[in-house]
């Protein structure tokens, strides 16, 4: 198969499924182009504040298109190309975007309140707690994860043979060289790629807070968009001539010090500006990906099917975990009630913010499976990460379009690096708010909370335990927590769904559509939770792990997990059967 027949597929099917049934979802649900937003309404200057459609749209889809949609379908892909094409497709149209946007509405309806806080209103106080628990733990994992992606991406050293005198690279200064050996404490080789990356996104970080001020200052879209190019241009320019080579451990402590930071800080100053230019980089890269297959016409070398059983893994349920950003993730809606709803400046802004950067980032996923079938060779995955895999594939689809191979690997880089960069800054955010959630109900009285309420409930507080744990996590490796990303994510995804069921149910609006996703989703995730839980227990009884206190953790989170989705699945479902409320 062409790879180019693929991406054809892929545009029909997700641009159609915006001007078809994007439009009837909004027409069916009711979309109010007068009414007030939350925005508007709840404005204070920190969470809520009003912007723009392309700048909500560039926060929402650069926070949810993080690792995901290019490990997932890359790792999906020992079963063939052809159900992961099919997956990505339905689940995209069907699954993904359905939640994205029913979330997203349903939190505009509800003050910009979470699905937590719809949860308790629609379901009960128990319901909630238990989900922002779930929310927490869940946070924990994708920053904890996340940021060891950004960590390696970041590295500017390889621990392999020492740096000697006059061995060290022409890019780089015998000052500089012995400055290196004081960072790291050791001699060790830099990689240029890395040291630019780094380079770039602080940068970015820097050129964001500039944006922010200009973007308060300036309401001209256009404007704003040509400004917001230039400096993107200028900051990748700088970070190629001049790059920043600390070690991994170094950036891990530094990482964690500016997602503390961007946690708390008003969303105009650092989340929205950075993550409206994050989302330029984003979407160009995808562009000129389809643009590179376009021209270069790749072969599929994977086989379309290999079996239901591969590896060890059988095709139910692994691949529906395996691929969850590109179809459906359980994080979107967490963004899209938790953020960007408080930024919506009109309800009629919300189709092409949930829906449409749903179907942008299933065609990124679609991008991600031609580029490892680019890359097969006969039908083998090449052994290598599946970040350098991606790169390598469209790093060759770039050069079609005269864009030189070391250039392309290093921007290639730099678009996965921003991906789970800017996942961090909202999901950090995010797991902050769950954590102070928790302590409160819609009906707390915040004026005369008790003292350890308080304290819980203060942002500096609830920052520092959710990113103590995640940092203690981040320690023992990707790998070790990235297998429960998947079933976690999912699982989210379905208590979604049963709430957002639940307030179309109680508010007489159709939800038919999200009843099949919901039942699958937790079919799904409840059954991978159950094996997880089954091979890990059975391994560290029968002392046949190789990471015994890597699978502990993972035990641990997993027996959590599936506890935790099963009480608030039952809560919900029992919800959908009561007696409908008048309509909000």
């Amino acid at each position: 198969m062409n790879g180019l027949i693929i991406m054809i597929i892929a545009i029909i099917v997700l641009g159609g499924a915006y001007l078809i049934y994007g439009r009837y979802l909004a027409n069916l649900w009711g979309i109010d182009e007068n009414a007030k937003t939350p925005a508007y309404e709840m404005e204070d200057g920190v969470d809520y504040v009003p912007a723009d459609t392309n700048v909500v749209f560039g926060h929402q889809f650069a926070s949810i298109a993080g690792a995901g949609p290019i490990n997932g379908p890359i790792q999906a892909a020992i079963f063939g190309w052809v159900p992961v094409l099919l997956w990505i497709l339905i689940g995209g149209v069907f699954f993904g975007a359905v939640q994205d946007f029913a979330s997203m509405y349903a939190s505009v309806k509800n003050k910009g309140r979470t699905i937590g806080y719809i949860i308790e209103l629609y379901i009960g106080k128990v319901g909630k707690k238990l989900f922002m628990i779930f929310t927490w733990l869940f946070s924990i994992l994708v920053v904890a994860a996340f940021a060891d992606v950004v960590c390696q991406t970041f590295k500017g050293f390889e621990n392999v043979t020492a740096l000697a005198d006059g061995q060290s690279a022409s890019f780089i200064s015998k000052g500089t060289t012995a400055l290196l050996r004081i960072i790291t404490g050791a001699g060790s080789d830099p990689i240029l790629a890395n040291g630019q990356v780094a380079s770039t996104s602080c940068l970015f970080i820097a050129a964001a807070i500039c944006l922010g001020v200009f973007l308060r200052i300036c309401h001209n879209k256009w404007v704003n968009t040509i400004v917001a190019i230039v400096v993107l241009v200028v900051c990748i320019a700088l970070g190629l001539l001049f790059p920043i080579y600390i070690s991994a451990d170094a950036w891990r402590i530094i990482i964690f010090i500016y997602i503390a930071i961007a946690s708390i800080a008003p969303v105009w100053v650092l989340l929205q500006p950075r993550d409206y230019l994050n989302s330029y980089l984003l979407v160009a890269m995808i562009v000129a990906s389809v643009l590179g297959v376009l021209i270069a016409r790749p072969t599929m070398e994977l086989a379309a099917f290999n079996g239901w059983n591969v590896e060890g893994q059988t095709l139910f349920p692994y691949l529906f975990v395996t691929i969850a950003c590109g179809a459906v993730s359980g994080f979107h809606s967490l963004v899209s009630s938790g953020t960007a709803s408080k930024q919506i400046k009109n309800e009629k802004n919300m189709l092409p913010v949930s829906f449409g950067a749903m179907l942008m980032e299933s065609m990124l996923a679609i991008i991600a499976l031609i580029a490892v079938g680019s890359v097969a060779k006969n039908g083998i995955i090449p052994d290598k990460t599946q970040p350098v895999i991606f790169a390598e594939g469209v790093a060759g689809f770039l050069t079609k379009i005269g864009v030189p191979q070391s250039i392309s690997m290093t921007l290639i880089t730099l678009s996965v690096s921003a991906f789970a960069l800017t996942s961090l800054d909202s999901v950090a955010r995010i797991g902050r708010l769950a954590f102070e959630e928790f302590f409160v109900d819609s009906d707390t009285d915040e004026e005369n909370m008790g003292p350890i309420t308080k304290v819980c409930t203060n942002k500096y507080f609830s920052t520092i335990i959710t990113l103590a744990v995640a940092f203690a996590l981040a320690k023992i490796g990707y790998k070790n927590i990235w297998p429960l990303f998947g079933s976690a994510n999912q699982l989210l995804s379905a208590l979604a769904l049963i709430a957002c069921a639940v307030f179309f149910k109680k508010t007489k609006r159709q939800g038919w559509m999200l009843w099949i996703p919901m039942v699958m989703m937790l079919i799904v995730t409840l059954s991978m939770l159950g094996i997880t839980i089954y091979t890990k227990s059975s391994g560290i009884i029968a002392r046949t792990t190789e990471n015994i206190g890597g699978d502990a953790l993972q035990l641990a989170f997993a027996i959590a997990l599936f506890i935790l989705g099963i009480i608030v699945s039952i809560s919900g479902l029992r919800a959908l059967t009561q007696k409908e409320g008048a309509k909000a």
